[in-house]
């Protein structure tokens, strides 16, 4: 899957912002998503979330504390979003992930961490052996909590907060198309109310 073509696409994009940063590639784009969207999705989380988990478990239980929701594909508003998601940044929609909500709680947090898979980890084989590691993370804010949720990326010291319908999306390779570390982030701890959030993840190739 070329990179250019994808950057050139989201860049062409109306209201789209390109963060400046020579160390990785990350947009962001406001009212990506109605709020009427908004909340018919925070619904459908609502009533299918179940504890998060994580692919390399590493010692630390409260790495990820958020809860997730598998969003089905065959719910016309999942289906929309899925083919806007691919359409806006000229994804293959065939390469894409099923779509997921996470909630996170007061004190609920993801640690800085990575969204592909580490090729040095024990579960690689199992988790990209068939469709490649993952490639472009698209994720939307469905709401703004209170106080706290933001999304930090620590290797530029750039901290997006939460908006309801802002889309966040990043390449997670560099431009040779290996994985790119400077993508770490931190889905940092709510400190009141309730954060909702949709991810989208690409990979290599087909889905299956």
């Amino acid at each position: 899957m070329a990179t250019d073509p994808i950057i050139a696409r989201l860049s062409a994009q109306p209201l789209i912002q390109r963060v400046p940063s020579s160390k990785l590639t990350l947009f962001i784009r406001r009212d990506f998503l109605s709020p009427e969207e908004c909340a018919a999705l925070i619904e459908l989380i609502d009533a299918d979330r179940r504890p998060s988990t994580i692919a390399d478990p590493n010692g630390d239980t409260a790495f990820r504390t958020s809860e997730t929701c598998d969003l089905r594909d065959d719910d016309p508003l999942v289906a929309a979003i899925n083919r806007r998601l691919a359409d806006f940044a000229g994804l293959d929609p065939g390469h894409g992930e099923p779509l997921q909500g996470q909630r996170y709680a007061v004190g609920q947090e993801f640690k800085a961490h990575t969204d592909y898979f580490e090729p040095t980890g024990a579960d690689f084989a199992r988790y990209c052996s068939v469709a490649g590691n993952r490639t472009w993370t698209m994720m939307v804010y469905l709401n703004a909590p209170e106080a706290g949720g933001a999304t930090r990326f620590k290797a530029i010291d750039k901290t997006i907060q939460p908006e309801p319908g802002k889309l966040v999306c990043w390449n997670n390779r560099r431009p040779d198309e290996t994985p790119n570390p400077a993508t770490l982030h931190h889905g940092m701890k709510v400190r009141a109310g309730v954060k909702y959030v949709i991810t989208k993840w690409f990979r290599e190739r087909p889905w299956i």
